[in-house]
């Protein structure tokens, strides 16, 4: 079973060395120097009082009493135990700092995803575009465009002939449709100069 002992509790034994001097000084000075017993049992207290407290004071320590385990003084370790708070705060500190960085959510928008035209996670605010304006785009196709992340004409407007071709490539069972029915053209005018101003060009295919 583990004890602990204060190692800054004051040495016993060096009292008792004290005390012995004490005796030496009474019995010199009665003998050899000559004196009465009075002053010699003064002088001998003194010295025994003396000596008694450099030996047995722990001198020089401003610390706390330190602890030691008699499992470790039997081991030759010496080692003294960690201070219960020092080790509650090394386990506390680390998580604190971590937990102090700020978490930001992501958007809910998409930026343009590898190479090719910008593709969205959602209709911005919640709201596509009626892609069915566009001549040739029915509800299927315009189904399968948001599938592919497109909802708005000005994502079909901003299309290179690279894109086009790239999305026509996934467009399952619609492939070329979307150069012979224009497209890019349709929605660069709706964008442009209106969905009204378009519907009036669209009636003599005017793009």
């Amino acid at each position: 079973m583990h004890r602990a002992e204060n190692v800054n509790a004051p040495w016993l034994g060096g009292f008792v060395i004290g005390a012995a001097a004490g005796l030496v000084a009474f019995a010199v000075l009665v003998v050899l120097g000559d004196f009465d017993l009075f002053p010699a049992a003064a002088m001998a207290a003194v010295v025994a009082t003396v000596v008694g407290l450099i030996l047995g004071l722990p001198w020089g320590s401003a610390e706390p009493a330190v602890y030691l385990d008699r499992s470790d003084k039997a081991s030759g370790a010496g080692h003294h135990a960690a201070p219960a708070a020092a080790v509650v705060a090394e386990a506390v500190v680390a998580p604190a700092a971590v937990m102090s960085a700020p978490v930001v959510a992501a958007p809910v928008m998409s930026a343009p995803v590898g190479e090719g035209p910008l593709r969205l996670s959602a209709p911005r605010n919640g709201v596509a575009d009626n892609l069915k304006e566009l001549e040739g785009v029915g509800p299927a196709m315009e189904k399968l465009a948001n599938e592919l992340g497109f909802y708005h004409f000005d994502q079909i407007a901003a299309w290179t002939d690279a894109d086009v071709a790239l999305v026509d490539a996934e467009m399952k069972g619609f492939k070329g449709r979307i150069t012979r029915d224009k497209w890019v053209a349709q929605a660069r005018i709706i964008v442009t100069d209106g969905l009204e101003a378009f519907r009036e060009r669209a009636k003599t295919n005017n793009y």
